[in-house]
């Protein structure tokens, strides 16, 4: 059984003239980033792997969930390739995970997440919000083989407001 958790990164900021991989949460992606953290540590396995893209957004919001977690941030693995908006890129990541790891978080970026979710999920979702978190389960003992699981538990954070 392998289980996947992707969530997007924080609401980021727009206000400084910054490259895209460079702009940082704003305060409502902070708080939402805390808030769906907080909430979503029972349906977390006891042991998992953590990767991010690199981008300043999704690291930010990587280590706001390592900290409630009590996961040391310096264990996180950060990934260039996870910078990507391309769910079938984003599909030879996670693939490409080796099998000693049953369960990984992977932080990163729309529309490669909703697009990767709606592929390999049992439950349609229009769009994963900033801070959304979607838990996948798939019967299967190899990343490679992956294909269609279970869409395990959904968590937005306009749903705990």
């Amino acid at each position: 059984m392998k289980n996947l958790i992707l969530i997007r990164h924080g609401k980021s900021s727009w206000t400084a003239p910054l490259k895209d991989i460079d702009r940082p949460l704003d305060i409502r992606g902070i708080n939402d980033a805390h808030l769906i953290a907080e909430k979503c540590q029972k349906y977390l396995p006891k042991t998992f792997l953590i990767w991010s893209s690199t981008a300043s957004r999704a690291s930010e919001t990587a280590m706001i969930f390592a900290q409630n977690f009590s996961y040391p941030v310096e264990n996180i693995i950060f990934k260039n390739d996870l910078y990507t908006f391309d769910e079938k890129e984003l599909e030879n990541i996670v693939k490409s995970c080796n099998n000693d790891y049953d369960n990984v978080i992977l932080f990163g970026h729309n529309e490669a997440i909703t697009n990767f979710v709606n592929k390999f999920g049992d439950v349609f979702i229009e769009n994963v919000p900033t801070s959304g978190f979607v838990s996948l389960k798939f019967d299967t003992n190899d990343w490679e083989l992956l294909k269609k699981g279970k869409t395990h538990k959904t968590l937005f954070p306009k749903e705990l407001k």
